[in-house]
């Protein structure tokens, strides 16, 4: 079984970095928010975003399947009372010149095989699209 380990610190009121091997990343701690950092929710979809860029580089090789790019776009749903995302929806947009039953079969292994958004799916409704560019 593997293991990850992330240490997070305040700074300030105004925000705060969270540490993994060497990589930092700055949080948006602050009250009034900051346009320099991510959010709590931000690293949430962007946590998912990560999983399925990862995942289409992990399948891409096992499939034979040709891309040039690939993005994600997430958008998520919060709700105030108690406050918790309650949905996540994603566009995968691919630039290839695969057929359509390809990006299908590759959709479903990226899902297949995702840490994060299997855990986030059994959490949240996770819903999901792939297309060409």
């Amino acid at each position: 079984m593997l293991e990850y380990s992330v240490t997070a610190r305040r700074i300030d009121a105004h925000g705060s970095e969270a540490r993994a091997g060497e990589a930092t990343l700055v949080l948006d701690t602050d009250l009034a928010g900051r346009p320099d950092a991510f959010n709590p929710a931000e690293l949430f979809l962007a946590a998912i975003a990560a999983c399925i860029l990862k995942g289409i580089e992990r399948v891409t090789p096992l499939l034979g399947f040709s891309l040039t790019d690939a993005e994600v776009r997430l958008r998520g749903q919060r709700q105030d009372a108690p406050p918790k995302m309650v949905s996540v929806s994603y566009e995968i947009i691919i630039d290839t010149d695969e057929t359509g039953p390809r990006l299908d079969l590759l959709h479903k292994n990226i899902r297949k095989y995702g840490t994060i958004s299997n855990t986030v799916a059994d959490a949240v409704n996770l819903t999901g699209t792939i297309r060409r560019r």
